[in-house]
């Protein structure tokens, strides 16, 4: 696109509201299959379910997921006895949007969702969404929710139950947590739940990562920075192995408040009946991760515990998209879709495979994270490739304002080869319009081959992918595509 034809910055917002406005009228004209009887049928087992999301924890900071460096028994149990996902996918890598994507079914730029709910940014979805809990909720089902929700507007998630804040210490305090949950759970045995847990761990606090207090019931588990395993887009330096140990830490915290409450879910008796579902909401809180849509910020772990699927410890490599849980959560309790079209799919007939045909792209999606930080993107990631469309690459990529602030990030400003890990600040800080990575030779996503004749052909194809995308999500930055040639 060339400079004279971008439409100014006030056009665009204008343009991107009125675009807004017509998305209900756009989804509503569809009708959701409805799926059969009630899950509170009489003398059948109550459909139950449990989804744990933790803060910022990125796929390889759990021992099941190959780090021999951390403590996690609680989720690598979990895994040894139901699915560990190998390709799950965040949509987006900011907690408000990524979260309203897992608890409705929708990209976050069709909710509403765009950035941050809390404070000044103030993002919040269209009323006309329905969230999960609600769906569920007019299935008979009664809902809770114990920690972290971060997502609005509050009226259209009206949970039955709420655990008081103030003795959750800004959700950190995992062990109240979970005798918060084990209320919950003999709250009405008469009919099934739905139970979000969510936790602030191990999401950066004010400073460091809130482990400078004692945390009742919960063991303390510390770890030299000396033994942390160096992320590729990490510097090897002490400011950085100093905060992974802290992250470490946190995450171990977290794995503990995990383990409690699926431990007051067996003590009610109704373990056998209960979906369990961990996940987090993106990827570990440093630049290079975080609010980027590279495998560090939207490959995440996610572990699925069923009832129904008998075989112990699988190992599942579909490609899962966070627009799945929502279709797969309303499957697995027989409630009817919303009265428009999701964007995921349920993956519960497939919990039981390793390899499933037809599971093998995903679409991702980033448009805030704080108000401040305006960097749209939309992509596709396959097996293969990752393509990237970055909408105004003459904007310098925003860090977010903890990651800005961190110690790691500072050193990595100061050192004098211009590198943080393997990329360099430049490449990270200023991005191609188009970004196309050939992950059978590059994992680390650090050579753009969109420029390369050779790949033109799969260039094109992505693209059209992503549009058909947009077009089929009714992405309100659409419009752009009015001023390009």
């Amino acid at each position: 696109m060339r400079n004279e034809q971008r439409i100014n910055r006030r056009t665009f917002f204008r343009n991107c509201a009125v675009a807004a406005a017509g998305v209900k009228s756009g989804f509503a004209a569809v009708q959701g299959a409805a799926v059969s009887e009630s899950a509170t049928r009489k003398g059948q087992p109550q459909r139950n379910v449990v989804l744990l999301i933790s803060d910022d924890q990125g796929r390889d900071e759990c021992g099941c997921y190959g780090n021999e460096k951390i403590q996690t028994p609680n989720l690598d149990g979990l895994a040894a006895e139901g699915v560990r996902f190998t390709s799950a996918f965040a949509t987006c890598a900011s907690c408000s949007a990524s979260r309203s994507v897992i608890l409705t079914g929708l990209f976050n730029h069709t909710n509403g969702q765009y950035g941050l709910e809390h404070a000044t940014h103030h993002f919040r979805m269209f009323d006309w969404v329905k969230s999960l809990p609600a769906l569920l909720k007019g299935n008979g089902y009664v809902t809770g929710v114990v920690g972290k929700l971060h997502v609005g507007p509050q009226e259209s998630f009206a949970f039955d139950f709420v655990a008081p804040g103030r003795e959750l210490w800004g959700n950190r305090n995992v062990y109240q947590m979970a005798k918060y949950a084990g209320e919950f759970f003999e709250r009405d045995r008469s009919k099934p739940f739905f139970l979000l847990v969510g936790y602030s761990d191990p999401h950066r606090a004010a400073k460091g990562f809130a482990n400078d207090r004692e945390y009742p019931g919960i063991k303390k588990v510390t770890y030299s920075p000396g033994d942390v395993i160096v992320p590729y887009f990490l510097p090897d330096c002490e400011e950085a192995r100093k905060e992974l140990a802290d992250q470490y830490q946190a995450v171990s915290r977290m794995d503990q408040g995990a383990g409690l409450v699926i431990e007051e879910l067996k003590k009610s008796g109704r373990y056998d009946e209960t979906l369990i579902v961990y996940m987090s909401d993106n990827g570990i809180p440093f630049p290079g991760a975080k609010t980027t849509l590279y495998d560090p910020g939207v490959r995440l772990p996610m572990i699925v515990k069923s009832p129904t699927v008998s075989k112990a410890g699988l190992v599942n490599d579909a490609m899962v998209s966070y627009a799945d849980m929502t279709p797969t959560i309303l499957d697995w309790t027989q409630t009817p879709l919303p009265a428009y079209p999701l964007h995921g799919k349920s993956f519960l007939g497939i919990l039981g495979e390793e390899n499933p045909a037809g599971w093998d792209r995903v679409f991702v999606s980033h448009t805030f994270h704080e108000i401040t930080m305006y960097y749209p993107t939309r992509g596709i990631r396959t097996r293969r490739f990752k393509y990237l469309n970055n909408l105004f690459p003459e904007l310098e990529f925003p860090p977010a304002s903890d990651l800005y602030a961190s110690l790691s990030w500072q050193a990595i400003l100061r050192r004098e080869d211009g590198m943080m890990g393997k990329r360099s600040i430049k490449q990270y800080l200023h991005r191609e319009r188009e970004e196309l990575y050939d992950l059978s030779k590059d994992t680390e996503e650090l050579r753009n081959v969109a420029t390369d004749p050779s790949y033109a052909p799969v260039l094109e194809e992505m693209r059209r992918e992503v549009v058909g995308f947009r077009q089929k999500t009714n992405d309100p930055w659409l419009i752009l595509l009015n001023y390009e040639r």
